[in-house]
Parts: structure tokens; C-alpha cells; sequence
């Protein structure tokens, strides 16, 4: 196996000084993760300096690094280490052969990012890179170029953004024979005011795709025009998916499969095919509806692609459920703890209202960054509640206020706490054999403490 990168390499991308000849097998900045023969990156942040934690990646195996400052172990000493960690991954991104997927959306897309990898990883085993965690931003981004092994077959890159003109810088790195759009949600809406806005925004990946490159646009979108309208500008050739039935990549028939998922028949510009996509939920078909429209546009096998969405793993605090002990029995567990918006609540607590469960139980946290609509848009989720059958809410935090004013005097038994803690002890003993117990909020609400609490609850 070739290294990933020389010293040479590295400072001929960056532009840097070797202070010794190194290879290097991987790339980390977090001094936490790195591993033998990694690259660490220190970069001067607001709060810290990954210079202080030179020895501390060296002493997990670190090979060489990039630095701003001299130091006495094997390195690239640069003017900006933020800097020269872009530089890289463009320099990788130009050495790469295979072809590259970009995925942006307000929802799905580090779920689409997944399921094409592993549409794609059927196709090529092996051979297929992606950006791990949500790798999005203007660190995530190059640093997941940057790790791209030499001989990819595919890369698959996640891109997300809060204000405008990110995705623009993002995806000129990335530079995508694909570019996809899950869907346009109000997420991030206090930075942009309206969604229409949010889909301008989200439009921008489209200005880095390659002469040739193809835009996959959710045609049942509101906001379908306007990203249509940007692709053109942009795209060689633009396929639309969905559920209606002009969609060029469209879901004909759905019906509930055996283990929770659906058995769906597409239709596509070249084919006709029947799969299954075992995530649960119809966002999740959404999502399948994308995979495949790229690999089309990829010229990949539909076939092993469908294949691949029938096997797709659950993403931990994305959808990811399990079966957790309580008294007299067991319990559904869906983690969607990782983030929260109207639309990706509406989605899943519909879903929620489809699982055969003696009780539905919802435990939602406040849904960030929403400005003036936040108290619209949280008071709102009482019609999805309803929607989503739920039997009982637990409404975590002071974002939910809107929500619990909302509720009172209706019928459904609702409690609201003050924190991640106190739900946790309310639901350890509200929680009972049969139930299914949906937890969901924003990241920053820290819900994925509650997951990790009820998986190791003992009855």
C-alpha cells in the first residue's frame, strides 16, 4: 500500500518547509484521534493551539506534522497551518482520477453521504472515500480531501454551510462530477430569514461542479425553481427526484417492507428497478431517490446500489434504533438525537406514528438557530405530534415553551423539563415494555447523553 503522503508531497502542496524526509498513512487535527503514522495539522484557534499538543500526537504515533512555529519533531513548517491543511486538500482533490459526489441539504444529507457510500462501496469495494462524522465545514471539508487515498474510485463529500457563500469556498475544493440537494428546510433560517434564501444558498454547490458534471435537485421541493434555475447556469445535465411523477428519478410504488423498511419500485432515465431501502420512513426513501439519481449519473450498477440501500446500517443520533432492556421486557429506541429542524421533526415523528408500539413516547429538544420564527416554528410541532400518534412528550429545555404552551388543555400527556438530565431521570421511569421511544433535538441540546443513559439502563 503506498503512503498517503510524503513530507515532499506535503511541502510542495503547501508550499512548507520539511524539516525531515516522513511519510504519512492518514490526517487529523484533533491531537484526540490521531493514530499511528497520521499527519497531525496544528492550527491556531479563538481557544487553543494545537502547537500545545505536539507531544501529545507524537506520543500516539503521529509521524510528522504541519506547524506554524518550529518544533523538534519530523515537520512542515508553513505560515498558516488552516492554510496549508486546504492546500492539501485541493492538492489531493487534484491527483485524485476517480470521480467525486458533493451532498449539501438543510436535512439528510450525512445520511445521503452514508447510503451513497455504501451504494457505491457495492459497486467498488474498496475503492471508495468519504468524509467521516459531519466533516462539512471549512476544516471538515479539506481535511476529508485530504485523506482521499491515491487509487479512490469515488470520493463522497458532505458540504454544509450557516450563511452565505460557504458552500461556494467549499465546493470549488471539492469540485463535484455530481452535486446533490436533499431538501431545503428552515434550518439556519436566523441567518438567512427566509427559506428562500436558504435554497440560494444551498444552490451555491453547484458552482463547483466539473465541465461535465450533473445537479441532482429534489423536484418535490417548494424551492425547485430556484435550484433548477442555478444548476442550469452550472450543470451539463440536471436530474430531478422525488414522488411526483415528473421527477426523472421517482418513487412509482412504495409499501411497507417486512423488517420496518419499504420495498419501493423507481423509475429512472434508464432503468426500471424494485429495492428496498431498510432504513424506516418515507425521508429515508427521499434520500434512496437521491443515491440512486447520482449513481445514474455516475453510470454505476442501479442494481448493487439497490442492493446496498436494503443493507444500509443506522446512523448513530441519525435514525440509528435498537432494542434497549426496561422492566418487564424490552423498548424501541430511535437516536435521532444528532440535530433537529420543522422539517426533519415532521418526518420522524410521522414515522414514529407508524410503528407498532404499545405506546409512542417522543423526547424533543429545542430546534437551534431559527430566529424570530423559532417561537412559530416550535409551538408548530404539536401537528406532527398528532400526526406522529404520540402517546406521551417529554419537551426538554426552555425552546420548548412554545411547544408546551401550545399543548395545554389538549389531550396529550406532555411533560417539560428544564435539561438533558432531567429527562433522562423522566423517562428511565416513564419508559415500559413495548414502548417506542423516539429521542430528537438539536446537537447542541446534548440529547446524546440521554441515548447513551438509556443504553445502559439496567431494569
Amino acid at each position: 500500500m503506498s503512503d498517503l503522503w510524503t513530507s515532499e508531497e506535503i511541502a510542495q502542496a503547501t508550499g512548507g518547509v520539511a524539516s525531515a524526509p516522513f511519510a504519512v498513512s492518514g490526517v487529523a487535527f484533533d491531537s484526540r484521534e490521531v493514530t499511528g503514522g497520521d499527519l497531525f495539522v496544528a492550527m491556531k484557534g479563538e481557544t487553543t493551539d494545537g502547537h500545545c499538543f505536539i507531544d501529545k500526537a507524537f506520543g500516539q504515533g503521529a509521524a510528522g506534522a504541519i506547524v506554524s512555529e518550529p518544533v523538534s519533531q519530523p515537520h512542515i513548517l508553513v505560515p498558516d497551518s488552516a492554510a496549508a491543511l486546504e492546500a492539501l486538500g485541493r492538492a489531493c482533490r487534484a491527483r485524485m482520477r476517480g470521480k467525486v459526489v458533493g451532498v449539501t441539504g438543510s436535512v439528510g444529507k450525512t445520511g445521503t453521504k452514508e447510503a451513497l457510500f455504501h451504494a457505491l462501496d457495492r459497486i467498488c469495494p474498496d475503492q471508495v472515500h468519504r468524509s467521516v462524522k459531519s466533516y462539512n465545514n471549512h476544516v471538515g471539508v479539506p481535511l476529508s480531501l485530504s485523506r482521499m487515498p491515491r487509487a479512490s474510485a469515488f470520493g463522497v463529500f458532505e458540504m454544509g454551510m450557516n450563511h452565505a457563500g460557504e458552500l461556494a469556498q467549499l465546493t470549488r475544493q471539492v469540485r463535484p462530477h455530481v452535486a446533490i440537494v436533499t431538501a431545503i428546510a428552515p434550518a439556519h433560517i436566523e441567518f438567512f430569514g427566509t427559506e428562500e434564501k436558504i435554497a440560494e444558498a444551498k444552490a451555491e454547490i453547484f458552482e463547483g461542479l466539473e465541465p461535465d458534471g450533473t445537479a441532482v435537485i429534489p423536484y418535490d421541493s417548494p424551492h425547485v425553481a430556484t435550484l433548477y434555475a442555478k444548476a442550469e447556469q452550472h450543470a451539463a445535465r440536471i436530474l430531478t427526484f422525488g414522488f411526483d411523477e415528473e421527477a426523472d428519478v421517482r418513487a412509482r410504488d412504495m409499501v411497507p417492507a417486512a423488517n420496518g423498511g419499504t420495498l419501493v419500485t423507481a423509475t429512472l432515465p434508464s432503468a426500471e428497478l424494485c429495492f428496498t431501502v431498510g432504513a424506516p420512513g418515507e425521508h429515508w426513501v427521499s434520500n434512496a431517490l437521491a443515491v440512486l439519481a447520482a449513481v445514474e449519473a455516475l453510470g454505476g450498477d442501479l442494481a448493487a446500489a439497490g442492493l446496498a440501500l436494503a443493507e444500509l446500517p443506522g446512523l448513530p443520533g441519525r435514525g440509528e434504533r435498537r432494542m434497549i432492556a426496561v422492566a418487564g421486557g424490552e423498548a424501541l429506541l430511535i437516536d435521532e438525537s444528532y440535530n433537529a429542524n420543522p422539517l426533519s421533526m415532521a418526518a420522524t415523528l410521522k414515522q414514529l406514528g407508524k410503528e407498532n408500539a404499545s405506546r409512542r413516547i417522543a423526547v424533543l429538544g429545542g430546534m437551534r438557530e431559527l430566529g424570530d420564527r423559532s417561537y412559530e416554528l416550535h409551538a408548530g410541532l404539536a401537528g406532527s405530534l398528532a400526526a406522529g400518534k404520540v402517546d406521551y412528550a417529554i419537551l426538554v429545555g426552555d425552546e420548548m415553551t412554545p411547544l408546551a404552551d401550545t399543548l395545554q388543555g389538549q389531550r396529550l400527556a406532555f411533560a417539560h423539563v428544564p435539561d438533558t438530565a432531567a429527562a433522562t431521570n423522566l423517562i428511565q421511569t416513564e419508559m415500559r415494555a413495548g414502548d417506542a421511544i423516539l429521542v430528537k433535538g438539536s446537537n447542541g441540546i446534548g440529547l446524546s447523553r440521554l441515548v447513551a443513559a438509556l443504553g445502559e439502563h439496567k431494569n
